[in-house]
Order: C-alpha cells, then sequence, then structure tokens
C-alpha cells in the first residue's frame, strides 16, 4: 500500500497558501517527492483568482479594500473564490501516480470521489456532476467559481460544495479547491465581479446554486472532524495511508522565494506577471 504525505491543518494567510502549494508542486517535480495531500485555511477573509482572470474586471477592488479582504493570483485556472469560512485541500501528486493519469478531467473525477467519500463520512450526501449537468457557456461569463457546478465537481442536491482548479507542469500536478464550511452568498457578490444594479437577482440566483456544510450538517461538525473525514475519503479511495508531516527544508526554501518574488507582489495579482529576477514561472 502506497504512502502519502498528510499535512495536517493550519491556517496561513492568503499568500503564504499559494506559495506553499505551488512550492509543493515545483519540489515533488524536481526531487519526485511523495505525493502529499495538504489541508488548510485562511487566517483572514481573501479572494483568490485564476491565473487567467482579469481582476480589475472581475473583482471589486474597492469593496476588498474596504473589507481588509487580500486579493491573490491562484497558480490554477478557475474562477473567483472568497476564502475565509472554507476547508481548503491540495494534493500534489507525480502524473504517473495511480491511479492519476495526465487526463486533467480524469485527476478531477478520481480526486472528486475522494471528497464525495469524505463528504459520507460526514453525514453529507454529496454527488459528482456528469457532463449533462454542466453549463459550461454560462459558467465562462461569471467571475465566481461557485457561479455553476463543471465536470466532476461537487453538489449536494444540485447546489455547488466544492470548487477544484489544477495546475500542471510537465510530471506532476497540483489541484486545490475550497469545501464551503458556511457561506455569505451577499459577501460573494460584492467582493467578486462589479456590484452593479442587478446585485440582488446575483446574491438570489448564487444562493440558489451553493450550498455549505453547516446548511447539510448542522452546527454539530466540527472543523476537526471534517478533516478526519476528508483524510479518510482519500484513503479509502485511493487505496493509500497517510504519514503526517510537514515540508522539507527545500519546499520552505522555495515557498519563502516565490513569497517575496510572485505572490506578494502587485504584478503578480494584478496584472498576472512575475518581477524581473522573480521566480520562474512554468505558465
Amino acid at each position: 500500500m502506497q504512502t502519502w504525505r498528510l499535512i495536517t491543518f493550519r491556517r496561513f494567510n492568503a499568500y503564504e497558501n499559494m506559495a506553499i502549494d505551488e512550492a509543493m508542486l515545483r519540489s515533488c517535480r524536481a526531487a519526485h517527492m511523495q505525493p502529499t495531500l495538504r489541508l488548510y485555511g485562511w487566517e483572514a477573509p481573501a479572494v483568490s483568482i485564476g491565473y487567467f482572470q482579469d481582476t480589475h474586471r472581475e473583482v471589486n477592488g474597492a469593496y476588498c479594500r474596504d473589507h481588509d479582504i487580500s486579493i491573490v493570483r491562484r497558480p490554477t485556472g478557475g474562477k473567483a473564490v472568497l476564502h475565509g469560512q472554507d476547508l481548503t485541500y491540495s494534493v500534489v501528486a507525480g502524473s504517473d501516480t495511480m491511479p492519476f493519469s495526465t487526463s486533467i478531467m480524469e485527476t478531477y473525477r478520481v480526486v472528486s470521489r475522494c471528497l464525495v467519500g469524505g463528504l459520507a463520512r460526514a453525514g453529507v450526501t454529496a454527488w459528482m456532476v456528469d457532463e449533462n449537468e454542466c453549463a459550461g457557456s454560462l459558467y465562462k461569463k461569471k467571475p465566481c467559481c461557485f457561479s455553476r457546478p463543471l465536470r466532476h465537481e461537487i453538489t449536494v442536491n444540485g447546489r455547488k460544495i466544492c470548487g477544484s482548479a489544477q495546475m500542471r507542469i510537465r510530471d506532476a500536478f497540483l489541484q486545490h479547491g475550497s469545501l464551503l464550511m458556511d457561506v455569505d452568498p451577499a459577501a460573494i457578490c460584492r467582493a467578486i465581479g462589479t456590484g452593479n444594479a442587478v446585485e440582488s437577482r446575483e446574491i438570489e440566483k448564487l444562493r440558489r446554486s451553493v450550498t455549505s456544510i453547516r446548511e447539510c450538517a448542522g452546527d454539530g461538525l466540527p472543523l476537526s472532524m471534517l478533516c478526519r473525514c476528508v483524510t479518510e475519503g482519500f484513503e479509502e479511495g485511493l487505496s493509500i495511508r497517510f504519514a503526517e508531516g510537514g515540508l522539507t527544508d527545500e519546499e520552505e526554501q522555495l515557498a519563502a522565494k516565490l513569497l517575496e518574488g510572485k505572490y506578494k507582489t502587485e504584478q503578480w495579482n494584478m496584472e498576472g506577471r512575475v518581477i524581473e529576477n522573480g521566480p520562474d514561472d512554468d505558465h
């Protein structure tokens, strides 16, 4: 049975979270590190935007500044997410790690299967979205990740509870995503998008399309138990066992470099550009 590294739950700021995830990915490729599941949270509210998104057009910068909400660009694609009331996971592994493959969609399916299993252990009956349920053309027009479920993402009674994004560099991949512990549709709509005249309608649409652990399982499911359920879902779904561990010295050093040279910079978060002499970008 294969052994994976488990990095147990801890909260970091928005920039540190993205720097750590990318450092894990780069180290996995360079040093053939063992596959890793990392569970984490956010020290303060933050909006993470997808690699290809236009920050100025798709995030309400004034609202975020007024409410002390950080804005960070992810190394992965996808749409914007308002963090702070979610459990975030990241999976880093080689593309040839069983049962994964070089197929992006197949990797989504495998990871979602594990998350569905973890939610079931927590008493939440969730499903993977199939291709016929997707509304891809509508999703492309929305800046928010939770506006519509995509193929292999996770819903409860037709409402999205987890959104994920993926990045691949040569022979390794990173997939991370947010499992909503609670949700505030009004705050999401005000932070993500332009806050235009149809805001009240947009809030109601989002309220109908998204759900949370709190709504599905009540207040009786502590974060620590959800973390354990998710971990067990991955162990069962992948036929692996976990050994708790931390970042290696190499990962710590690389995360610090990425933090200062990339994720804390306006050039990256606002424009998607890495500063001169900053960390190499594999995109």
